[in-house]
């Protein structure tokens, strides 16, 4: 990631690796200012506040991997270049106008944060998770059930049940309109039919209209033309002809002549060709006005039956035609499709009732085991009083997930009422449930990079070591970034960045450095102890590390 002139960052570039990142520094330092600069690629809004030096923009850039992201039909949706290496850029314009970009295509902030959703899981305290979201709840749920290949099944039968409910609602739709259509389609199908229209028609009547309106002319041209070139006593031929033969003559002193001989020559035999067909068309065109009359009024009927109808040619009559004529078949055997469609959608509805219910007894089975398992890595977080209920129940609605309903209900305090996920207050047990349940389903569902914003709030010491164990684990599988104000945490990070402030120049900004080892050392030694670190904090800060 890339930020330049975002609030007190002037320049910064962070890469990440696919693990643990872990983010610490003073309060203050700018931290915080670092999601908020992610969040301005992920299409939150923003105005010129974002802005450092109002004489310059601010630019943020993300590049991500697209690894099994399965994102190139939401690509192929928006017009956009998919590329494994997808590359997101925010710009913000001193005077306050925001672009985005997805690989160097504009895009706007709807397209970007719909990706954003699959690229990125933010969670800052008392933000909205998407653990709050049922979906996600019943997606965790058939991850440890292992519903993959059920569920993919289902949603076949499911897609081609909601085909067949839009076929059949189409066809009865249809059937309605025909119905009610019926006799103006018969009458105008009749009166096409009438019309006996033969394709290419029009185009053969308006050539003949125009030859039979100037046959005179033409016979005079043509007339003239033979007359003049082949028949008359001094006719063209008859004076080319001599004069070729005495050029011809000549050719034999004169080596010039002999060539025009032969050019003469040709000339005569395109004459004489061009005369013989003047004379055929000649013969051929017939003024007959009783003709022509009859071809202007069928003309007439043409063009009247097409402005009527709004077409741009006589030939589309005829496919109106056939339309008209589908219809009124179709009307006939239509009721007799749609009862057909109804049997079936009968029998999908039984398949889909036994597979969902597959689904739901798959779903119950896994829920106590989830349940206790949420337990065994919660109740060690500081969150010893911790009660979680999850209700499950079928409907008698299919969706794409089956005819469940399902929902988490939690209890944090001892003898506490059970309440939905989102109407817990702490910020901080939200984030250690959602920490622990995604750390449970990690190795069966495909998440995106997961960022943590100090969900050690209120934990230290040995609870908030098992909670950078499990961050630990949950980033060998999946890409990890926490900030945190807490040392052992701290130590589980692959990679550690830290965030300060410079005073130096006259105006302050904040700087981002990746730690090498040493450097790890005394900055978690700071963290637990004061700065300088005691040499007893050192010593504690390469145990953490060391720890595994």
């Amino acid at each position: 990631m890339k930020i330049h002139n975002y609030a007190i960052i002037k320049d910064v570039e962070l890469e990440f690796t696919p693990h643990l990142i872990v983010i610490t520094g003073e309060t203050g330092a700018g931290k915080s200012i670092l999601l908020g600069a992610l969040n301005l690629v992920l299409g939150q809004r923003a105005d010129t506040k974002s802005i450092g030096d109002l004489q310059d923009k601010c630019i943020v850039e993300a590049e991500f991997k697209l690894e099994n992201k399965d994102l190139e039909p939401f690509f192929e949706l928006h017009d956009l270049d998919f590329d494994q290496d997808l590359i997101i850029r925010r710009e913000i314009s001193p005077q306050g106008k925001s672009r985005a970009f997805i690989n160097d295509t504009p895009v706007n902030l709807d397209i970007l944060q719909t990706i954003s959703n699959a690229l990125i899981d933010i969670h800052q305290q008392f933000d909205t998770l998407d653990i709050y979201q049922v979906s996600t709840q019943l997606k965790m749920i058939d991850a440890l059930a292992a519903n993959k290949s059920r569920l993919a099944e289902y949603q076949l039968i499911f897609k081609a049940y909601q085909q067949a409910r839009q076929q059949l609602e189409a066809w009865t739709e249809q059937l309605n309109r025909q119905q009610q259509e019926e006799e103006f389609i018969k009458f105008q199908f009749n009166e096409l039919d009438e019309l006996d229209l033969r394709p290419g028609e029009l185009d053969t009547l308006e050539t003949e209209q125009k030859e039979l309106s100037h046959a005179n002319e033409i016979k005079e041209v043509t007339g003239l033309f033979v007359s003049s070139v082949a028949e008359d006593d001094r006719a063209v031929l008859n004076i080319l002809n001599d004069l070729s033969k005495r050029i011809q003559h000549l050719g034999q002193y004169h080596t010039g002549l002999e060539k025009l001989a032969e050019r003469l020559n040709s000339v005569t035999i395109e004459l004489e060709d061009v005369s013989d067909e003047c004379r055929t068309i000649y013969d051929q065109v017939d003024g007959s006005p009783i003709r022509l009359n009859a071809i202007e009024e069928r003309l007439h009927v043409l063009y009247k039956m097409m402005h009527k109808h709004k077409l741009a040619h006589a030939d589309k009559l005829i496919d109106l035609k056939e339309s008209f004529q589908q219809k009124l078949s179709f009307t006939d055997d239509l009721a007799s499709k749609i009862a057909g469609l109804e049997k079936e959608i009968v029998k999908i509805r039984a398949k889909l009732q036994s597979m969902a219910e597959g689904l739901h007894e798959r779903r119950l089975g896994v829920i106590p085991g989830f349940i206790e398992k949420i337990y065994q890595l919660i109740h060690p977080l500081g969150m010893e009083q911790t009660r979680v209920q999850i209700n499950l129940k079928t409907t008698d609605t299919f969706n794409l997930t089956g005819s469940d309903e399902m929902e988490i209900l939690l209890a944090t305090n001892k003898g506490g009422a059970f309440l939905p996920i989102k109407n817990i207050a702490s910020g901080g047990e939200l984030a250690r449930f959602n920490l622990v349940t995604k750390s449970l389903v990690a190795q069966a569902i495909p998440l995106p990079s997961l960022i943590f914003d100090e969900i050690d709030i209120g934990i230290s010491g040995d609870v908030a070591l098992k909670m950078g164990q499990i961050l630990k684990e949950l980033a060998e599988k999946h890409q990890v970034i926490c900030i945190t104000h807490s040392p052992q945490i701290a130590s589980k990070g692959e990679v550690h960045y830290y965030v300060y402030k410079d005073d130096s120049a006259e105006k302050t900004v904040a700087q981002v450095k990746r730690l090498n080892k040493s450097e790890r050392i005394q900055a978690i030694a700071t963290m637990l102890s004061s700065n300088p670190p005691s040499a007893a904090a050192v010593k504690n800060a390469k145990e953490l590390i060391e720890i595994e």
